[in-house]
Parts: structure tokens; C-alpha cells; sequence
């Protein structure tokens, strides 16, 4: 039977959201010793699909969630005015090819953005540890975000 708990799931929210930190995170690093413009198109391309999905999922169910939970506008204030300046750099990568000028620069300021944001969720008091301390359902709220990134993963496939 699983368990009903808030926390420590392996589907819960923070569990789900750090895994896809960790695996955008191992991608810029490749990217980063990457030497060939194929594998840079590839790696780039996974890092910005990603992080369009986690994005998504995170404006349209961690963040109200946590808005809600919290009560803290600062910080939610926050993490939307970032995705929003990593939105507007995957969009402008995603036109490029890594024959282009700044494509290698524009990937490796997104990078510095993704850990800069990705520092403020999980260090202690960020949102991540915040959202733990509430009355956040994390399970729940794990099962909606996996169930919409599924969905999201799966439409951008067909496209």
C-alpha cells in the first residue's frame, strides 16, 4: 500500500522538482564539454524542453499551491520574474544552431540562471523548505505535477 504521508515520497513534489534540477544540471555540464555542434544542438535541446516542462508545471500547480500554503508573494514574486527571464533565453536558444555567435554564451547564461534559481528553491528557508514546513499536501501535489509533465512530455513528442 503506499503510503498517504506528506513528505519523503519519491512522488512528492520537491522529490520531483529536485530530480529534474539534478538532471538539467548533469545536461549543462555536458553541454559544457561538449566539443561537436550536433551534440551541442542535442544537449541544448533537452535542457530547453525540460525546463519549459518544469517550468510549466511549476507556474501552474507548485506555485499557487505554495502561494497558497504560505502565503509568501516575495519569494513566488520572485521565482516567477526568473522563469520569465529563462523563458525569454530558451525561446531566443531554440532559435539559434550552435553555428550562431552567441548560441555556446547564451546556453552558458541560462546555465548560470537555472543554478542561481535552482539555489534559491532548495537552500534552507527557500521555497522548497518553506513549502515542507506548511500545510502543503506534497504528495498530492507531486501526483498532479507528474501526471502534467507526463502529458506535457507526451504532447511535445507528437509535435
Amino acid at each position: 500500500m503506499a503510503s498517504a504521508g506528506r513528505k519523503g515520497s519519491s512522488h512528492d513534489a520537491i522529490s520531483l522538482l529536485k530530480a529534474d534540477h539534478r538532471q538539467v544540471e548533469a545536461w549543462f555540464a555536458e553541454f559544457d564539454g561538449a566539443r561537436n555542434s550536433s551534440r551541442k544542438q542535442q544537449l541544448a535541446s533537452k535542457i530547453c524542453e525540460a525546463l519549459s516542462v518544469h517550468t510549466m508545471i511549476e507556474e501552474e500547480i507548485f506555485y499557487p499551491a505554495f502561494l497558497q500554503s504560505t502565503e509568501d508573494k516575495d519569494t513566488h514574486h520572485e521565482a516567477i520574474v526568473e522563469h520569465a527571464g529563462a523563458k525569454k533565453l530558451i525561446a531566443e536558444i531554440q532559435g539559434m544552431s550552435p553555428e550562431d555567435d552567441y548560441f555556446d554564451a547564451k546556453v552558458t547564461v541560462l546555465s548560470e540562471m537555472i543554478k542561481h534559481h535552482v539555489k534559491e528553491e532548495e537552500k534552507p528557508g527557500g521555497m522548497f523548505a518553506e513549502a515542507k514546513k506548511s500545510e502543503m499536501d506534497l504528495s498530492a501535489v507531486g501526483e498532479q505535477l507528474l501526471a502534467r509533465k507526463r502529458e506535457l512530455q507526451a504532447r511535445s513528442r507528437v509535435a
